[in-house]
């Protein structure tokens, strides 16, 4: 999937959970990218955000960083 599809998708979503009252915005991010994008799209969405993650929103880009999975080499634990 491109890239710019992905940050679309995923901004989509943080501003759904940024407007939610009562959550972590950044952990029901992660918590979402987890549980319904495949692995492939994790993967595709951390390695965006590993080479600048140019149009992600701050919110995103810290729960991308937070993934369980797909983290591509040099992203961390």
């Amino acid at each position: 999937m491109e890239a710019a599809k992905l940050v679309m998708m995923a901004n989509q979503i943080g501003k759904f959970f940024a407007a939610q009252r009562g959550a972590d915005p950044v952990a029901a991010i992660a918590n979402h990218l987890d549980k319904f994008w495949e692995p492939r799209m994790r993967a595709e969405i951390a390695a965006h955000l590993a080479a600048g993650g140019a149009g992600l929103d701050g919110p995103v880009r810290a729960a991308v960083g937070r993934l369980k999975e797909a983290r591509p080499p040099g992203m961390g634990v």
